[in-house]
């Protein structure tokens, strides 16, 4: 929680050092949908604010992972995820390349197909970076196709985690993905 709060006054400082800067600024806002986490079974809704080339986004999503992205004798790996990222637009208007970064916390359960009546839970918080690209197809619709890193930065550490006694799944200090947004900005 103290991360996300850091992470949260660093947004808006960037946020408002952009709004001093001294070229014409306007200001918009816009809703995305992620296709992997609905692929999936899960959700994801992100509400943005931006000018120019910068813009700040608050997120939540939930991914079901299938089994075959994580390891044998594993099941059941759901993660929910709540992030705040900043992304540059290299041009303004919200179009063509983007890089951004933030703090993501996760909070995840996995189980043993061993022992299927046992979740283990365990929270933890990410830094991301990602980088994708803004294509507008119909008027403020976009897609972006984008990928991204999560890079473990607190919260459960170990690398190897009990799951409820029968086996030891060994946690990825680095996830990486990649997904499809659909976005629209008002």
């Amino acid at each position: 929680m103290k991360s996300l709060l850091i992470s949260l006054l660093l947004l808006v400082q960037i946020m408002a050092a952009a709004q001093d800067m001294p070229t014409k600024r306007r200001w918009t806002a816009g809703i995305e949908l992620d296709v992997l986490p609905y692929a999936t079974g899960g959700y994801f809704g992100a509400v943005w604010a931006g000018s120019s080339h910068l813009r700040a986004r608050a997120l939540v999503a939930r991914v079901y992972k299938p089994d075959w992205s994580i390891s044998k004798g594993f099941t059941n790996n759901r993660v929910t995820a709540y992030a705040l990222v900043a992304d540059y637009f290299l041009r303004k208007e919200w179009t063509g390349w983007w890089i951004g970064g933030g703090i993501v916390q996760w909070r995840q359960s996995i189980q043993s197909e061993e022992n299927l009546s046992c979740t283990t839970h365990f929270n933890r918080t990410m830094l991301n970076g990602s980088l994708g690209y803004n294509w507008k197809f119909y008027r403020n619709f976009y897609l972006s196709p984008w990928a991204g890193l999560h890079f473990r930065i607190s919260g459960y550490d170990e690398n190897d985690l009990s799951v409820c006694g029968v086996a030891v799944y060994r946690v990825p200090a680095v996830y990486p993905e990649a997904s499809l947004k659909f976005g629209w900005h008002f």
